[in-house]
């Protein structure tokens, strides 16, 4: 069976800012990290080194970053936020009222919205999945992950700005 792949979508911005990063960890990141990994094999005994073994942890999750930066970036589609039209697609900023509670959030990556504060949901998410495609005023429910059913109203659909 063919595995199936996902294409993510990201804005110029985003794009370059995780390419730089993966340049950057793939070169002096590496370069820097062996370094530090020599410097505490030096110091002796392995088995007592925390130093050495900091960095070889540190180093671990330095190469699964690269590993999940290189496979998103291979499968990535780039273009503009799409411009607000009042339905919700990936890439918009959503307001909803949440059961009960209004929110704002993000459709899509969590590395479209890099430094930004606000939350970000997956298009597959169970709250993504359910509200993509509705407009402002619609309604729906979803299942959350316990079990629970969850009623959603979106109140408002704007284009993302990037902040």
């Amino acid at each position: 069976m063919a595995e199936e792949t996902q294409t993510t979508w990201l804005t110029q911005e985003a794009y370059d800012r995780l390419a730089g990063e993966l340049e950057h960890l793939s070169t002096a990141g590496r370069e820097e990290i062996t370094k530090r990994i020599e410097a505490a094999r030096e110091e002796g005994d392995l088995k007592e080194n925390g130093g050495y073994h900091a960095a070889k942890d540190e180093q671990g999750k330095q190469e699964a970053r690269i590993r999940q930066l290189t496979e998103l970036l291979r499968h990535v589609e780039v273009g503009e936020a799409p411009q607000s039209s009042g339905v919700v697609e990936i890439g918009t900023v959503i307001t909803a009222i949440i059961a009960g509670d209004e929110t704002t959030f993000l459709i899509g990556s969590r590395e479209i919205a890099g430094d930004s504060e606000l939350d970000v949901y997956s298009e597959q998410s169970p709250l993504g999945a359910a509200i993509l495609g509705l407009k402002v005023g619609d309604s729906t429910t979803y299942t959350a992950p316990n079990g629970r059913e969850i009623s959603a109203k979106v109140t408002g659909v704007a284009t993302w700005g990037g902040q």
